[in-house]
């Protein structure tokens, strides 16, 4: 379970394959920052999160939630496919 900003930048970066040096580059930032904020030394600025949001193609608040979701994007389905998938978590939800 991935419960900290310094784990889910990681988590991301790698995802996508990129280096810490790849993540640096795109934000304009040294190595050593990105390092520092995986090693949880030091958290982002805001700027830098939304950035990393964009990046990661997440919100902000995946980044900063201590909780383990997952979200999908569901909007390019059609309607009974939505109906499908929200069924499908109603099932999963009930379990619990």
């Amino acid at each position: 379970m991935i419960n900290n900003v310094a784990e889910k930048i990681r988590y991301f970066r790698d995802k996508l394959g990129f280096t810490q040096t790849d993540l640096a580059k795109r934000l304009g930032i040294s190595r050593s920052a990105v390092n520092a904020w995986e090693m949880a030394l030091s958290v982002p600025s805001l700027a830098n999160m939304l950035e990393l949001s964009e990046i990661f193609h997440v919100p902000v608040d995946t980044l900063l939630s201590e909780e383990n979701r997952v979200l999908v994007d569901i909007s390019k389905l059609s309607h009974e496919e939505r109906e499908l998938v929200l069924r499908i978590i109603d099932c999963f939800e009930k379990r619990q």
